[in-house]
């Protein structure tokens, strides 16, 4: 079966780019494509491997404005010659499913989420945009709403990263989709000593609430918090921080995986589609203190491995807390570490291996290419 991998874009190194070598790593001979990529990351995380760029790589300072290019997506996808492929596998949280394949191919696509400026955070985003792009925003996602939703026809296959995720597909798409969590390279992880402080990594924008947590331990300044990651947010939260909060900006992995050994328990305040970052301190054997809504609620359990506060706010997150250092000792290492072994990457392997051999079986008997048992 001849394979071809189709990504959004490779200019960063986060959740979906381990996603993303996971399929390499099962689909070998695989060809990738992508809209725009970064040589340096490239030669970083995949070195050797040949990437296909769209016509967006083509136009001016591509690597740093490719968000802007998003109208030219849906053409760019269009032109795309994945003619003698057998199954396509698209990475879709930017635009990737919209490819045209043959007739008689697969396309299966793991959806990471539906584009959030798109459909569910489009108001967030417009709200946050400069008077032009407002006055832009308007018509423009409107006609790529349309071409979105019309694009998850051509998929005979959707994924979801979490049930959070497979729900917005239904609504959105009208389509269902299987289950698969991404893969959490859980054996990288160990557990360390309890040094003390609260621990946050990821992005540093909006909708992660990294001020929730800012502002919580600003009230709170008998516990100190650490803050791991870089973003638009990033000077701001800097300046206005107290004295018990400390952002350290973008740090290598082995800095974090030190400071997941080292930490008390991780706060997260925002709504990710899964959420790595919860698994990856799970796996480090520390609790995970975050609030109830999107993929926590599939990978934290609720007195085990961590605890959960209802609403974003700071009132919240300081009651969390105070739940939490009243009885510190419910949370075993141990039990918290086997928990999340469960989103390793074997699983991955061995679901989406799963899922393929399915589709392929069913594809060489002439059948319809969507008729794969759930």
């Amino acid at each position: 079966m001849k394979v071809a991998i189709v990504h959004y874009w490779l200019v960063n190194w986060r959740g979906g780019e381990k996603v993303l070598a996971e399929l390499l790593a099962l689909f070998p001979q695989a060809d990738l494509f992508t809209h725009v990529a970064d040589p340096e990351l490239l030669e970083r995380h995949l070195p050797g491997r040949r990437v296909s760029t769209t016509l967006i790589a083509k136009l001016p300072f591509a690597r740093r404005w490719y968000q802007r290019y998003l109208p030219l997506m849906p053409y760019a996808l269009e032109q795309l010659d994945l003619r003698g492929y057998d199954i396509v596998i698209t990475c879709e949280s930017g635009p990737a499913k919209g490819v045209i394949i043959d007739p008689d191919a697969v396309q299966i696509c793991y959806c990471h989420s539906p584009m959030r400026y798109l459909w569910d955070m489009y108001h967030d985003y417009r709200h946050d945009a400069g008077r032009l792009t407002r006055l832009l925003m308007g018509p423009l996602v409107h006609y790529l709403r349309m071409w979105d939703q019309l694009s998850a026809q051509r998929v005979d296959h959707f994924i979801a990263n979490s049930r959070f995720v497979a729900s917005r597909i239904r609504r959105y798409y009208r389509r269902e989709a299987r289950v698969i969590y991404p893969p959490v390279a859980c054996e990288d992880f160990a557990n360390g000593p309890d040094q003390g402080f609260y621990l946050m990594v990821g992005q540093l924008v909006g909708y992660k609430r990294a001020d929730l947590a800012i502002e919580a331990f600003r009230e709170m300044k008998c516990h100190q918090l650490i803050v791991i990651g870089e973003g638009e947010q990033f000077a701001k939260l800097k300046k206005s921080a107290p004295s018990n909060v400390t952002l350290l900006g973008r740090q290598p992995f082995s800095s974090i995986r030190r400071h997941y050994m080292d930490c008390r328990a991780l706060i997260f305040p925002g709504v990710e589609d899964f959420g790595i970052v919860p698994v990856e301190a799970m796996a480090s054997g520390k609790p995970v203190i975050a609030f109830r809504g999107g993929g926590a609620l599939e990978t934290v359990a609720e007195g085990v491995t961590g605890l959960f506060f209802d609403d974003q706010t700071v009132a919240a997150i300081v009651d969390a807390i105070g739940r939490f250092e009243a009885r510190p000792e419910l949370f075993d290492p141990q039990t918290i570490r086997e928990h999340a072994m469960q989103f390793g990457a074997a699983r991955f392997r061995a679901e989406i291996s799963s899922l393929v051999d399915s589709v392929s079986q069913v594809r060489l008997v002439g059948a319809n290419p969507r008729d794969v048992p759930s």
